[in-house]
């Protein structure tokens, strides 16, 4: 029976019987390419834009998309999209919505596409990205189009995995720079002009209208400056609670003051500006922030808060970081040279309640030492009890939920006070219980054994910490027990 000669392959007789195989696997190579050729490569592409640079979405996309059709033309076609709005480059493609949708979508061999293109190398890349994004492409086959290579990207070329690495570098060191040029021109802007610099005003001021906006081609658009001045119904609260704590009140009771004189809480005053907020009554922290607002001066004070990168995860970097606010000193604020619009309290007043809030006496927390702090629980609603210092000795309180903010319900339960001197005799007991528990039955036990020296003391709560105990003291009963079982229980005082 004669061969048949294969499509684009010479008949057996032309060639050598050991060149058959050669030329087979050659001619299978030309038939895929010619294959591949006709129908042409499936794109996915992938774009973002980001609300920190200004920009339209809607021509944003539009721009990136025909950049890669362009790139793309005569290679194959688009027919897939992911576009990120409103996400930093900053941000992982697993914290990306539509990136993350990409990666989940490659280990599927239906999803329809064979490559991803790119418009532009810091859409979708920052830093060290590009690195951790390789190998999974390289892994399930598929191919990574940008326009800083004129194409495909080799996963295997030295000359364009350092292209790579230097773009992400400079995608890196364009939001440097952009956070230096920002940040030194809002602390110019407070220090020399006092400008108002935008957000929520504080609770006690409005915005006023302070002509065309200094930037001309702002100016041009209609644009208008803002500055704060007092509002004429709550700047009078902001003085009194100033006058309040300046009078030896503590916060706490400045905030059940207010709430007891029905004065709407800084929400509630302005719902338009705090729709995030319930209003439904002042709180303690409401209070604190306003008396720690130095703004009342009159001074203009930017960068009392800043924003720290921390990991998302230590033990997975490539998770990238997460944006977290924490506060300053006030070494660190950026205070207007001069006054910047009118003042509802003077810097001496405002400078004396800051140090009220400092302890009074010669007692401070420093000297204060707790031995069970974060042991105890409250044997009636379960929370842990708070260290509190009682006629000069350490002790221990639960206050159901409740703060000195609040007035007293009808139903509130009384607090629950517990000297630690009444706690720490009982240890003794309570171990040689918790060493027998085994054997011991339902109910509460008693022991005589009481712990006498300090070091003796120490050792046991090493003990209990170590081993995540956690003391249950019963008000009702005036029994400390463990967690662990019901009959390890002593009695207290």
């Amino acid at each position: 029976m004669a061969a048949t000669a294969l499509p684009g392959m010479p008949a057996a007789g032309q060639a050598a019987a050991g060149d058959m195989l050669t030329l087979w696997a050659e001619a299978t190579g030309r038939r895929r390419a010619a294959g591949h050729r006709l129908g042409g490569l499936r794109f996915a592409f992938y774009g973002r834009v980001s609300t920190e640079d200004w920009q339209d979405p809607v021509t944003s996309r539009a721009r990136q998309r025909d950049q890669v059709a362009a790139l793309v033309a005569g290679h194959g076609r688009i027919v897939a999209e992911f576009f990120d709005t409103g996400h930093s480059r900053t941000l992982a493609w697993v914290r990306r919505p539509q990136a993350a949708a990409l990666v989940a979508a490659l280990a599927d061999p239906d999803r329809g596409w064979d490559a991803v293109v790119i418009g532009e190398y810091e859409r979708a890349f920052y830093g060290g990205q590009y690195a951790s994004m390789a190998p999974l492409f390289q892994h399930y086959g598929i191919q990574l189009w940008t326009p800083e290579v004129g194409g495909r990207i080799d996963f295997h070329a030295e000359d364009h995995e350092q292209t790579m690495l230097a773009l992400g570098l400079q995608s890196k060191r364009e939001i440097a720079r952009t956070r230096i040029r920002v940040r030194t021109a809002m602390a110019t802007q407070t220090r020399e002009q006092g400008r108002y610099l935008g957000g929520r005003p504080p609770y006690g001021y409005r915005l006023a209208d302070a002509g065309p906006h200094p930037n001309k081609v702002h100016a041009s658009w209609g644009r208008r400056a803002h500055r704060l001045e007092p509002d004429p119904d709550a700047a009078p609260v902001v003085a009194w609670m100033f006058a309040q704590r300046l009078a030896g009140h503590s916060a706490a009771r400045i905030t059940r003051a207010l709430n007891d004189a029905g004065i709407p809480c800084p929400s509630a005053a302005d719902p338009g500006r705090n729709p995030h907020r319930t209003g439904a009554a002042w709180t303690l922290r409401t209070v604190a922030a306003i008396l720690a607002n130095p703004r009342y001066t009159g001074r203009q004070v930017w960068n009392r808060q800043r924003t720290d990168h921390d990991l998302v995860d230590p033990a997975n970097t490539g998770l990238g970081h997460r944006q977290v606010q924490r506060w300053n000193l006030p070494a660190g604020w950026v205070i207007s040279a001069r006054p910047a619009h009118p003042a509802i309290i003077s810097e001496a007043d405002y400078i004396a309640a800051q140090d009220a809030t400092a302890p009074r006496g010669p007692a401070g927390p420093a000297t204060r030492r707790y031995l069970l702090a974060g042991l105890l629980a409250c044997g009636r609603c379960g929370r842990r009890l708070e260290s509190a210092w009682s006629n000069g000795k350490a002790a221990y309180r639960c206050r159901h939920g409740y703060t000195s903010a609040t007035g007293p319900g009808p139903d509130r339960p009384a607090n629950l006070n517990v000297r630690e001197d009444q706690i720490l005799p009982r240890l003794a007991a309570l171990a040689i219980l918790q060493a027998g528990s085994s054997s011991c039955p339902r109910g509460t036990k008693q022991a005589t054994v009481q712990v006498t020296a300090p070091a003796q003391a120490a050792e046991l709560i090493d003990r209990l910490r170590a081993a995540g105990v956690t003391l249950i003291y019963d008000p009702a009963t005036r029994t400390l027990r463990t967690d662990t079982r019901d009959c390890l229980a002593v009695t207290v005082g």
